[in-house]
């Protein structure tokens, strides 16, 4: 059991740091469920 059972998880990444796509890759091997991922630009 880890942090992340029974989560659901919003992904809000950088265009210019780190990307939606990588934050959810490293979320693959949980249990949480990706409800959202998305990468944008903060200016």
């Amino acid at each position: 059991m880890n942090v992340f059972t029974g989560k659901k998880v919003l992904i809000l990444g950088d265009r210019d740091g780190i990307t939606g796509e990588a934050i959810e890759e490293c979320l693959r091997e949980t249990e949480a469920e990706i409800v959202f991922s998305s990468t944008e630009c903060f200016v």
